[in-house]
This record gives C-alpha cells, sequence and structure tokens, in this order.
C-alpha cells in the first residue's frame, strides 16, 4: 500500500484518487469517512478501525489542521495501548506510509480538506 500523493481535497493512494475523507484499515482503503461532529474524530467515529486493534492510529487532520481528535478518544486509545499520531495530513500519510513499509500494526484516518 502506498499513499502517493496529498494535495488539498484529494489524496491518491494505490493509483486510486479519493476526493472524500478516508480510512485505511490493515492496508485496505475504506473511502467516504464521515463523522457525527464534522472536525471531531470521537470513538465512534471510528469504531471499525478500533475493532481491527492496531498498535498505532495516525490521523490527518487536514491541510491546515482543523480536525481534531476529542478528549474521550484520546483516553480510550490511551487506555487500549494504541498510540496516536496527529499531524496535518501533509504530514501524516508520510508517517503512514513509513509506519505501514516497516510493517507496524497502523490503521489511519485522513481529512483531505480544511
Amino acid at each position: 500500500m502506498m499513499i502517493e500523493q496529498y494535495s488539498f481535497g484529494n489524496m491518491v493512494i494505490n493509483g486510486v484518487s479519493y476526493r472524500n475523507d478516508v480510512k485505511i484499515i490493515h492496508g485496505k482503503v475504506v473511502p467516504e469517512w464521515l463523522r457525527k461532529r464534522g472536525h471531531f474524530v470521537d470513538v465512534d467515529d471510528i469504531q471499525d478501525i478500533l475493532k481491527s486493534k492496531p498498535d498505532i492510529l495516525v490521523l490527518g487532520k487536514g491541510s491546515p489542521g482543523q480536525m481534531k481528535s476529542t478528549e474521550a478518544l484520546r483516553k480510550f486509545l490511551k487506555n487500549n495501548g494504541i498510540e496516536l499520531i496527529e499531524e496535518k495530513t501533509s504530514n501524516a500519510f508520510k508517517t503512514f506510509n513509513r509506519l505501514f513499509n516497516k510493517g507496524e500494526n497502523v490503521s489511519a484516518g485522513f481529512h483531505l480538506s480544511c
């Protein structure tokens, strides 16, 4: 799996262009990721990721970094031994690629716009 490119509103993964937010779970792209509260990521927004039991969760917060995890999500991840990495999407996709290619058990959620 390789995220080849990110620009505002577009991410190219394995040659396929995605124009809406995406999740990656065990190397599989889950398109059209919607959250209940837009720019906030809560436990309910990533149940499919959590069920996959990643060791690391990478969240791409958008181009300017508007999307944020909730306190409840951060606490849940900490209590379950899941490392959280939150970065602007332009950095987060590179972090994901590096970890995935090292064989880490990593999943991700990427906000592609603001």
